[in-house]
């Protein structure tokens, strides 16, 4: 199977994805970057009657001319309204989100009164009719469409939902993505090392990843380089509905590579297995049934770069959350050389910006696979085209960002 260029492979891993059917009701106060899976129709209005929208007094417009007395009849406060009403030469001391009371028709504000004497005022500057009224629903109507299904809410739309009565919502499921880490040489942060084992980082890296992109994750642990080891994490995964099984490492074609030897055997219609990039060649990517396959090389910065750019994207759509730009553009902080065959996402901090609020990209200094630290560091990858000549510090550049603002 020849290499797949990076844009075929997202759009294959892409084809056909949309966000789960599956939905459930949350909390309100949990209910924060999820989407809305329905139409949210107010149970109120808002507000729901007639306020003061200043701290003043309530009248009648066409008693407080300039100069006007009034006699103050007592007050109102949010959520302490006045029985009685407001008749002819009189005032009622009123404070803001108070509801208006019968007969008033505007609220002078207290900055335009003055004391008279016994319990009375005088108007220094008179109000228009209406002024400073905030009118039955006016924000939104009882019955009214406030948010539409598909909707990500954010904390304004969470203060809307609340606003419009809901104390819990429907919101779409998040998508399940299982992951499974393979390999003899692998075991937990704070278990015992073995003198020729290493720590399983991809795995905690690969599920933030995910979390990220709205997806919940089905840890499957580790599985040792033994085929009925990882065709039983497979089979429980499918058994447990995940929309996506991930599995880290044994992606290659080594002798010791039986990822892809378990996926024949389990029925997968593999799409591909190659794509022309470096790091993260051996990136797979399938399906069985509903559940979609992605087979991570196990080097940590290219499982990490694989996963940024195929399985981010992936878990976004299945969680209903909107496409990001694949790629944005930025500037070279430094001269790159000519690149070769397969596009290479160089791993590189941002440095200022130019006059064009572009990033300035400045590629680190070790780019091997193995590298953490170094990819750790980098706020994007700097992405270099296939046959991409030489080019020069200052030229434009495309880069893929990284980390929570990406």
């Amino acid at each position: 199977m020849s290499l797949l260029p990076v844009e075929e492979a997202r759009r294959r891993v892409l084809e056909g994805a949309g966000p789960v059917s599956r939905t459930e009701s949350v909390p309100l106060r949990a209910s924060r970057g999820r989407v809305l899976a329905v139409d949210l129709a107010a149970r109120r209005s808002q507000p729901g009657f007639d306020a003061s929208a200043m701290d003043g007094y309530a009248v009648r417009a066409a008693d407080a001319a300039t100069g006007s007395i009034l006699a103050v009849l007592g007050e109102a406060a949010a959520g302490h309204g006045w029985e009685g009403s407001v008749g002819e030469g009189e005032a009622l001391r009123i404070f803001t989100g108070a509801p208006l009371p019968a007969g008033a028709d505007a609220i002078l504000i207290q900055e335009d009164t003055e004391p008279a004497g016994e319990g009375r005022i005088r108007v220094t500057e008179s109000p228009a009719p209406a002024a400073h009224i905030r009118r039955a629903g006016i924000d939104f109507a009882e019955g009214a469409i406030l948010m539409r299904a598909g909707t990500r809410l954010t904390s304004g739309a969470v203060a809307l939902a609340a606003s419009g009565g809901y104390p819990d919502l429907q919101v779409l499921a998040r998508p399940r993505i299982a992951i499974l880490a393979t390999g003899d040489e692998l075991v937990l942060p704070g278990d015992a090392l073995g003198p020729h084992q290493i720590v399983a980082s991809n795995t905690f890296g690969i599920a933030a990843l995910v979390e990220e992109n709205g997806g919940e994750v089905l840890d499957c642990g580790i599985a040792p380089d033994d085929e009925s080891a990882i065709a039983a994490r497979f089979d429980e995964a499918y058994e447990a509905g995940a929309d996506v099984f991930v599995t880290i490492g044994g992606a290659s074609v080594g002798d010791h590579d039986l990822v892809g030897k378990v996926f024949a055997d389990r029925g997968v219609e593999l799409d591909f297995w190659k794509v022309a990039m470096r790091p993260g060649k051996p990136f797979m990517a399938g399906r069985k049934g509903a559940m979609r396959i992605a087979g991570l090389p196990g080097n940590p910065a290219s499982s990490l770069v694989a996963a940024t750019l195929f399985l981010a994207p992936l878990v976004r759509r299945l969680a209903g959350l909107a496409d990001r730009p694949f790629t944005r553009e930025g500037v070279l902080r430094a001269d790159m050389p000519a690149n070769g065959a397969r596009a290479n996402f160089v791993r590189a901090v941002f440095e200022g910006e130019d006059e064009a609020g572009r990033p300035r990209l400045l590629p680190l200094g070790k780019q091997d696979s193995s590298l953490l630290s170094v990819y750790a560091r980098a706020d994007g990858l700097l992405m270099r085209p296939v046959d991409a000549p030489a080019a020069k510090a200052g030229d434009p550049c495309l880069y893929v960002p990284l980390g929570l603002d990406g």
